[in-house]
């Protein structure tokens, strides 16, 4: 790497690992960022940095590859990002959400450890890890009790982050991430499937948005000011797992009157409910976040209301169906 503050960023081109490029640059750090797909290709969450920003072709349980890019590249500090982000995809890969958050996770790891010891390393967790918890919000104190194997597969990472930490003084830590979204949030999520339904909507390019719950509840934050928070926790005197949260729940309800509001639209005339679309056995509830510490500790805040969030994605969806119009 050159001379400046390095980072190595491992799942670059996701909603995350793409908002993390940006900030590190916007910070004057040298940037390479692990994405599985060819650089050649379009990576369109990372048009803005693309030019300032090295890449590397690598899939992250590629555990030599891996390691040879953190032994080549030494960074300042490791940001993973890199996971199985759609929660219930878990049931139907649990093979492929253990190799790439449990087993090849392991493997970083160790690369640092073993590559780049003085670097900080930073693990995005998950709000699955607490299951379907009986107490609220939930703190770092809130026990670990995953339903499924997506928080299963994150609280094995979190534990062995603990365990290095301990045992090797390595600078590791672990953002446990409530659900955060942005306008490149893929639209299998009800928060992006909503935006971009009622922005289609208004255009007159669909009719109808079907969904499974409204009365399902989130913590949902802005997935910038996530990525802020981990760049933070790098920065602290001393490695410690921290609660990354609004401490807001909200409907899908809500999200859906908002959006359709900031459009002019009466959602009950274009929602319809398919019961057959709620999710099932596995499902998380009740999770809302207290980031109290990361709020003392660190300084961090969250800048968008949920009702900021939830306009932004519509305008960002309005402007890209506009622009894809014939």
């Amino acid at each position: 790497m050159k001379g400046g503050r390095s980072a190595l960023v491992v799942g670059a081109a996701g909603q995350d690992g793409s908002y993390m490029c940006e900030l590190l640059v916007a910070k004057g750090y040298d940037v390479v960022g692990l994405v599985r797909r060819d650089p050649a290709a379009e990576l369109p969450n990372l048009a803005s940095v693309r030019e300032r920003i090295t890449l590397v072709q690598a899939d992250i349980a590629d555990v030599e590859r891996v390691a040879a890019t953190v032994a080549d590249q030494r960074p300042d500090e490791v940001y993973n990002f890199a996971s199985v982000s759609f929660g219930p995809d878990a049931w139907s890969h649990p093979l492929e959400t253990a190799r790439v958050g449990a087993v090849a996770f392991a493997g970083l790891i160790q690369a640092v450890r073993e590559h780049a010891p003085t670097a900080r390393l930073f693990q995005s967790s998950s709000a699955w890890v607490f299951g379907a918890p009986a107490a609220a919000p939930q703190s770092e104190a809130t026990p670990y009790a995953p339903v499924e194997p997506y928080g299963a597969v994150k609280a094995y990472a979190d534990h062995l982050i603990r365990s290095y930490r301990g045992r090797d003084d390595l600078f590791a830590c672990s953002g446990i991430f409530f659900n955060h979204e942005s306008p490149r949030r893929s639209e299998r999520f009800a928060t992006r499937k909503i935006t971009r339904a009622a922005a289609a909507i208004s255009l007159g390019r669909e009719t109808e948005l079907v969904l499974g719950d409204l009365d399902a509840q989130r913590d949902w934050g802005y997935a910038p000011d996530f990525v802020r928070a981990a760049w933070s926790m790098l920065q602290a005197d001393v490695p410690r797992d921290y609660v990354i949260a609004t401490g807001e729940l909200h409907s899908v309800r809500e999200l859906v009157e908002i959006a359709f509001a900031a459009l002019g639209l009466d959602w009950e005339r274009h929602v319809r409910i398919d019961p057959a679309l709620r999710r099932g056995a596995g499902a998380v509830a009740n999770l809302v976040g207290d980031a109290s510490a990361a709020r003392r500790d660190l300084g961090w805040e969250p800048t968008v209301t949920f009702d900021g969030l939830v306009r932004l994605m519509v305008a960002a969806d309005v402007e890209a169906l506009s622009e894809a119009l014939p």
